[in-house]
């Protein structure tokens, strides 16, 4: 019954210090609206002909920036790849393997079909090596330039062979 009692009293207490009535003495009203507030940011950015900041133009393309662009795309790529893939199973009639011998049918020449495997794989590959990458950044390693540049290189390097290998499967 006592801890009743607390509870109720703590409930109380807490609903007096939210209520609005706690809060509306401190609120300091604003001298302007955010739209005003833009509208002053744009004239000023126009007036003064400066880009807006920080701006593409201004940073030199990197081996690490564009890899990281590169592994973001891989996961979304990946990411939406599965999901349609998992709709498409839900949603067309027929069952995996009479869309696979459809694909047979085809005839396409090796070098297609070794093409196509090897441009699904080299998402995966890459955001996989990338992301092992990330898991030794992650540790506290290898965040040196030198060292950055290289297992950027490395990457790239296991992502080409592994893709090529899972291609040949």
């Amino acid at each position: 019954m006592a801890a009743l009692a607390l509870r109720c009293a703590g409930h109380r207490r807490l609903l007096a210090r939210l209520s609005p009535s706690f809060c509306v003495p401190h609120v300091v009203p604003m001298g302007t609206t955010a739209k005003e507030e833009m509208s002053r940011f744009w004239e000023k950015n126009t007036k003064s002909n400066r880009p807006l900041s920080p701006h593409v133009s201004i940073y030199k393309w990197s081996l690490p920036m564009a890899m990281s662009i590169t592994h973001r795309g891989t996961g979304v790529a990946l990411s939406l790849g599965v999901s349609l893939f998992g709709l498409a199973a839900l949603v067309l009639p027929q069952p995996f393997p009479h869309y696979l011998a459809l694909v047979k049918s085809l005839s396409l020449g090796p070098a297609l079909i070794y093409s196509a495997k090897f441009a699904l794989a080299f998402p995966f590959s890459y955001h996989t090596w990338n992301g092992v990458r990330h898991l030794a950044w992650d540790m506290g390693k290898g965040f040196k330039i030198p060292q950055v540049n290289q297992s950027g290189v490395l990457v790239l390097i296991l992502t080409l062979l592994s893709a090529a290998g899972l291609a040949a499967m």
